[in-house]
């Protein structure tokens, strides 16, 4: 009996030792990073990597969550998948962060998915892919809208420009996949046709070959690119070296500035569905983003001399959902905060108004995007001739 007693003492004052630690401000709270800041796909972690610093700082500023300041962890993975595995168990085993962001492209997201399911480790990532989210992995999040979403957006404004007939471009990467997928999904039931189905290597850098047949085949009506860099102003320059005149859609990946000033007059007209934060300024003042889209642009291009990118708001999105979802857990239990997350409602970020769910790890719909056009070398909300 009083071995018994014994031992449940000891394991009482265990437990006051781990609630002392939990309660002890000095520690930080660790929150990892997978992004691609150098590489092929730095266009995208270049800004998500400057976005999250920026934030943790600011954050860490105004006193941290919980009493407590927050350290950013950050990885580069060079858009490497192999890369992002590495640390992603660095993160896990050796850092023991309460939860990781990014990575910043789909193909690193997939691979690390089920690593982080395994170790109930919050993964919120800043690629696009809907595979990503379906299914439903219980810690898995991401910020940016639905490739399904934005595909619905192409298809709805090709109508009301009487196109129906399309080629499809797609890269061989994760992304390129799983929205060659979606639209050719989509396109049956959206009553559309595909034409010209093609896939090419994510690192090609000339398509003519494949442009020169989409320009041969007879009811082409439109092109939709499904990538990330570099193609997506090769094509369009490939386009207009060929004389290829019929309008370019791209997905919400082309949503960087720096892609237009790659391609120069010939990405003017690229028609693309995208995040908000492009054209904020174009927004009313009672738009329900117009605060925090404005708050962002403007801090992030005073302290960084560069546009803001729907991809560094990506990360931005991913950093606050985390630092809300301690606030309302009140608690730094990694499943209390993934919880948290799953019933967060009404969140206001820079991709969209969030409501999560158990179903839905997104959390946004249709009305997250807007329908974006390259004018005189700016994006521009479209509007229907």
């Amino acid at each position: 009996m009083k071995k018994t007693l014994g031992l449940l003492a000891g394991f009482v004052a265990m437990l006051g030792c781990a609630e002392m630690w939990a309660a002890d401000t000095s520690k930080p709270i660790k929150i990892g990073a997978l992004f691609s800041v150098t590489g092929p796909a730095a266009f995208l972690g270049a800004p998500e990597a400057k976005t999250a610093r920026m934030l943790t700082d600011q954050i860490n500023a105004r006193g941290g969550v919980l009493g407590r300041k927050l350290e950013l962890v950050v990885k580069d993975t060079g858009g490497s998948p192999e890369k992002a595995v590495s640390f992603a168990k660095q993160l896990i085993e050796e850092e023991q962060v309460l939860a990781i962001i990014g990575p910043s492209t789909s193909g690193e997201t997939m691979q690390i998915k089920g690593l982080c399911e395994e170790n109930k480790m919050i993964l919120i990532s800043c690629a696009a892919a809907e595979t990503i989210v379906s299914p439903v992995a219980r810690y898995v999040f991401k910020t940016p809208q639905k490739d399904s979403q934005a595909i619905l957006w192409i298809f709805q404004t090709m109508k009301e420009k009487g196109i129906r007939k399309m080629a499809v471009l797609s890269s061989n990467d994760g992304f390129g996949s799983a929205g060659k997928k979606q639209l050719e999904d989509l396109a049956k039931t959206e009553g559309m046709e595909i034409v010209v189905n093609e896939v090419y290597d994510k690192q090609a850098t000339d398509l003519t070959d494949i442009l020169t047949k989409v320009k041969g085949t007879a009811g082409v009506e439109a092109v939709v690119n499904w990538s990330i860099v570099p193609a997506q102003s090769i094509v369009a320059k490939n386009m207009r070296q060929i004389g290829l005149n019929v309008p370019l859609f791209q997905s919400h990946g082309f949503g960087n500035r720096k892609y237009v000033e790659q391609a120069g007059v010939a990405a003017e007209g690229i028609l693309f569905p995208a995040s908000r934060i492009l054209v904020a300024d174009e927004l009313p003042e009672s738009h329900p983003q117009k605060k925090i889209l404005a708050s962002y642009k403007k801090d992030y291009e005073a302290l960084y001399k560069e546009d803001a990118s729907a991809f560094g708001g990506y990360a931005y999105d991913a950093m606050l959902i985390v630092v809300e979802a301690l606030r309302q857990a009140n608690s730094v239990d990694r499943d209390k905060v993934r919880d948290a997350i799953e019933n967060l409602k009404g969140f206001v970020g820079t991709s969209g108004v969030f409501n999560f769910s158990a179903t839905d790890h997104t959390g946004l719909t249709m009305d997250a995007f807007e329908m974006l056009i390259v004018k005189d070398g700016k994006f521009a909300i479209y509007k229907a001739q």
